[in-house]
């Protein structure tokens, strides 16, 4: 199974939308989020959050998820009713992990628990 990164995009920066919602908007928000990942199921491998601009860059990546699929067109399946496609001006970036060769994720991933001893 693949791993694919999931960038959400928008011309607004994620604190500035946060900042002006309502506790009411922010609790559809949140459930409209928990449902979208009800329905995903097994292929979100961390439902992620929301993300600042913290160097300086004006990126518009305001948040992020990591989902799990074989192909890139189950994947685009998952986001055809994720919350983040109903916002106005706003867009979705899809990146496979890659592995790097001679290594899989989870060597890379043991080494480094092993290095942290």
């Amino acid at each position: 199974m693949k791993k694919f990164l999931i960038l959400y995009t928008s011309p607004t920066p994620a604190r500035d939308e946060m900042w002006k919602a309502s506790p009411e908007q922010g609790k559809a928000g949140t459930d409209a989020w928990m449902s979208w990942a009800k329905q995903a199921g097994k292929a979100v491998v961390e439902l992620g959050g929301p993300l600042a601009d913290a160097g300086g860059t004006h990126s518009k990546v305001t948040g992020f998820s990591i989902l799990q699929a074989d192909s890139v067109g189950e994947i685009e399946q998952i986001l055809k009713e994720n919350p983040h496609r109903k916002m106005p001006g706003t867009g979705i970036e899809i990146h496979e992990f890659l592995e790097i060769p001679g290594m899989s994720h989870d060597q890379i991933n043991r080494e480094l628990e092993y290095s942290k001893r």
